[in-house]
């Protein structure tokens, strides 16, 4: 039986994640921006922290280490080649490697990009993918650290998970990623149809994360710029996919 997934929001726009197994009630936490809003969640559902797992270091996915470790101190996970400047690790892990959570077997996978060292976790009975800041909700994050190369193959990774799971990244960009990708697609029926429903449930104050992997990889232009409509759209029918990714990274990035 799948884990329980808790999406909580935090600071302006990143979301925290709680995942739960019920009959034992073990709890691990993905991704911590802020301490007050996590705390608030595990006091209303009576749920204690027994994980507690890092993606990066970026300072809005750790910045509430310590206040939650004050009222739940709970082992810390995170990655080996981020170790330097993550707040300190009980584990360090890195692709290949496994965590565990009532008896659910989840992956570590390298998506190198936006940070070197970011981690995906995918947990494929919960049907799962905790991306952070590698693949998001009709976007993926900027390329700060890596190459574009390397942000395109980390890409590739997490598309070839399970169309049905769950793609529980980092922030509510949902909106403005869609602005960008109306630009690169506009006739594009399936866009326009997303672009409907993320507005419609922005006015009503919904959040648009977490999405499915089938969503990402039939509107998502980050994951399309391997099929011949994207890659017409952008003038470059003939370039590799890396490049055709890049193009459109650096219009994402100057728009």
């Amino acid at each position: 039986m799948p884990l329980e997934l808790v999406t909580i929001p935090c600071r302006s726009d990143n979301y925290a994640y709680l995942f739960h197994d019920a009959a034992s009630g073990e709890t691990a936490l993905i991704d911590i921006p802020e301490a007050a809003p996590i705390l608030a969640e595990l006091d209303r559902r009576g749920w204690k922290l027994t994980q507690i797992w890092i993606t990066h270091h970026h300072p809005d996915h750790v910045e509430g280490l310590a206040g939650v470790l004050a009222q739940h101190p709970a082992p810390v996970t995170g990655g080996k080649a981020d170790a330097h400047r993550l707040p300190p690790l009980d584990r360090q892990v890195e692709e290949g490697d496994t965590l565990e959570i009532a008896g659910e077997t989840g992956h570590v996978i390298d998506v190198s990009g936006h940070t070197v060292g970011h981690l995906a976790f995918h947990f494929p009975e919960s049907r799962v993918a905790f991306t952070a800041d590698s693949l998001m909700a009709w976007g993926c994050g900027r390329v700060f650290e890596g190459t574009m190369e390397q942000m395109w193959q980390s890409l590739q990774k997490l598309a070839a998970l399970a169309p049905d799971t769950i793609i529980a990244s980092g922030h509510e960009y949902t909106a403005a990623n869609g602005k960008f990708a109306m630009t690169i697609e506009p006739d594009n029926p399936d866009y326009i149809s997303r672009k409907t429903s993320v507005e419609a449930a922005r006015a009503a104050g919904k959040a648009t994360v977490p999405s499915v992997l089938s969503e990402e990889l039939l509107t998502n232009p980050f994951l399309r710029a391997d099929t011949p409509d994207l890659r017409a759209a952008i003038g470059m029918p003939d370039a590799p996919a890396s490049e055709v990714f890049a193009e459109v990274r650096r219009r994402k990035d100057n728009f």
